[in-house]
């Protein structure tokens, strides 16, 4: 098909896990050595946590590292762990190829009796034991504690198995729960992987065509940039939107593809957005006269009264809040008509950082987003999560969009940074 016209020998963006066409990104670079410090000397036998957003690489950087592990390290890998204890035990046994007594199956005591067996026999031989889990967010509490149990398995100096945790960031949450505590006290590196930049991004895009034996790359600056908006910087996402284009480009024979192309292809492979109802189109108009009103309003209750004119002329892109004053991090101030055209623009995207994260970052301090740095706030899996929190708090929709409605409820919350008045 496409191949010959771009002179191709395969591929370059399928959504397999690929360890040839891994590209290794800065922060690539820092999750995969947190693997290797997993199954090293420095992993001391306690958990390795490596989570990140749907699409961002986690199973490929896990199969890479099975291509890199020492030659004294035995894996086991479960990439299915919807399983109760004793089938995760028995799963384990099996990629390991512990020789299992008979009538050893369907018995927790005998499996990590046999477990154990085995483990201290590839001790006295100088091998390390390594099990790594995928999408271990989706393992049960018991199963969960089963593994925690594992790593009771050991010697008087040494733990006996390593273990490795990859999931997406609900698994972050789950391990906060006051419940996994004793798990959670046991984790000894912790990563969490993020989207790629733009620039990363490009860099992503013209590897993968190089790896596939291309020579004239076939995106434009423009179809890059708008691959990244797109995307989010999610590799999944830019694999599919990619691969989308070029198939474009050959049925049309474009030899070079630019950003009317890429918005094509991304509007047939990205979920759709409903339609706006009727009453939906008004509501960012209707918003920002509440906006108006509202912070008005602050503003005259707040303000000195030898500050407030006789006769205030009311005007939305004129009022600024009061910036309140804390030491550690400065809160972010938005304007009224930035905030009303954030009402009117479409939802951020993951990754997305600017004055009106900023700002939505302070109004979710400290309940429902804790410890936020002292950097640019970033809309990240964890600040979703936090959102999706505040809008059930607030009887909204939990769909983790900030949406004219969530961005209204923000703007009635108090910030709880130090304010003065």
């Amino acid at each position: 098909m496409y191949l010959e016209h771009y002179g191709l020998t395969e591929p370059p963006f399928s959504i397999t896990p690929d360890p040839r066409f891994v590209f290794l990104s800065e922060r690539h670079r820092d999750a995969l050595a947190h693997l290797l410090f997993g199954i090293g000397q420095g992993g001391g036998g306690g958990f390795v946590q490596l989570t990140g957003e749907v699409g961002t690489g986690k199973t490929t950087l896990c199969r890479l590292l099975l291509e890199q592990v020492p030659e004294n390290t035995r894996v086991a890998l479960v990439l299915n762990p919807r399983l109760t204890p004793v089938e995760l035990l028995e799963t384990i046994c099996e990629e390991l190829h512990v020789a299992l007594p008979e009538g050893a199956r369907g018995s927790i005591k005998a499996l990590v009796d046999a477990l154990n067996s085995f483990l201290l026999d590839a001790y006295a031989r100088g091998l390390r034991v390594v099990l790594a889990i995928d999408e271990a967010q989706n393992l049960s509490v018991d199963a969960l504690e089963q593994v925690r149990l594992l790593t009771n398995l050991e010697t008087p100096t040494q733990k006996l198995l390593q273990i490795v945790l990859l999931g997406q960031p609900e698994l972050r949450r789950i391990l906060a729960r006051e419940d996994m505590r004793q798990l959670a006290q046991r984790i000894t590196a912790r990563y969490h992987l993020m989207p790629l930049d733009a620039t990363e991004t490009s860099e992503y895009l013209r590897h993968r065509f190089r790896i596939a034996g291309g020579q004239r790359f076939p995106f434009d600056a423009s179809a890059l940039k708008r691959i990244h908006r797109h995307s989010g910087g999610v590799p999944r996402l830019i694999n599919a939107i990619a691969e989308r284009s070029l198939l474009a480009g050959y049925a049309h024979d474009v030899p070079l593809i630019d950003a009317r192309w890429v918005d094509r292809a991304a509007a047939e492979v990205l979920p759709a957005s409903p339609k706006p109802r009727r009453w939906a189109i008004a509501l960012p108009a209707v918003a920002a006269m509440l906006v108006a009103v509202v912070v008005v309003a602050w503003w005259w209750t707040r303000a000195p009264a030898e500050a407030k004119p006789a006769r205030p002329a009311v005007a939305a892109t004129a009022v600024k809040p009061a910036t309140p004053t804390n030491p550690e991090r400065p809160v972010a101030n938005l304007e009224a008509e930035a905030f009303v055209a954030a009402l009117q623009s479409e939802p951020l995207r993951p990754g997305a950082t600017g004055s009106v994260v900023d700002w939505i970052g302070e109004r979710l301090q400290p309940r429902y987003l804790p410890g936020l740095g002292d950097g640019p706030a970033v809309f990240d899996a964890e600040m979703q999560a936090a959102i999706r929190r505040f809008q059930r708090d607030r009887g909204l929709s939990d769909d983790g969009v900030v949406g004219p409605a969530t961005l209204m409820a923000l703007a009635a919350t108090e910030r709880s940074a130090g304010r003065t008045e």
